[in-house]
């Protein structure tokens, strides 16, 4: 299983940062580059997600909270498990979804589709191997746009264009990382957005 620790050594093989006792992107600057990262690739190419919730009789909301880094909501079904899917119209208000039935549900199941943020932690990752490599690209060049802003005004023992070819360099990859993340985007799929009444 990829972790942090994994994505961050990997950046470091690219930005040949890999002697530890004089690294010149401290853990936190790295990971403060890879969040970044992983935020904008999140939402490019989220998890696409589905949940069951029990309706309550008589109310049409359901509750959100317990989603951890929901993005979006895509498509409501009520009840659940019919073929086809009795998609069903809904507003959604910060964590309240509501359900824009005739008649309120009476506690069968409904069924959520969703979007939701990547996570990238010490233990787990949800990136698939072509995201990981997305996000260590995009990471890599914020990281080196950081030096190279803060090369501008120093002495620099490799000559004046240090800062040039950092900026360079950097533009270069975050050219690629942000043409991938349209490449890969969710936008650009096709999906049916047909309602099915209830029966």
């Amino acid at each position: 299983m990829t972790t942090l620790a994994d994505i961050r050594d990997r950046i470091r093989k690219d930005l040949h940062d890999t002697d530890s006792a004089s690294y010149r992107w401290p853990d936190t600057q790295l990971d403060r580059h890879i969040a970044r990262a992983l935020e904008e690739v999140s939402l490019a190419i989220p998890r696409e997600l589905t949940t069951t919730m029990a309706t309550t009789a008589g109310s049409r909301d359901l509750s959100l909270a317990a989603i951890t880094g929901l993005i979006a909501v895509e498509k409501a079904e009520y009840p659940a498990a019919r073929f086809p899917p009795c998609l069903v119209p809904f507003t959604r208000w910060a964590d309240t979804l509501t359900l824009e039935l005739e008649t309120a549900p009476g506690g069968a199941d409904a069924t959520i589709s969703y979007t939701a943020r990547h996570t990238l932690d010490s233990s787990s990752s949800t990136l698939p191997p072509f995201l990981e490599d997305l996000v260590v690209t995009g990471a890599g060049a914020y990281a080196v746009l950081e030096i190279a802003a803060f090369a501008i005004d120093q002495l620099n023992t490799g000559g004046a264009s240090v800062s040039e070819s950092y900026s360079a360099w950097a533009r270069a990859r975050l050219i690629a990382f942000r043409q991938l993340l349209i490449q890969y985007g969710r936008a650009n799929r096709v999906r049916s957005r047909r309602l099915h009444t209830p029966a």
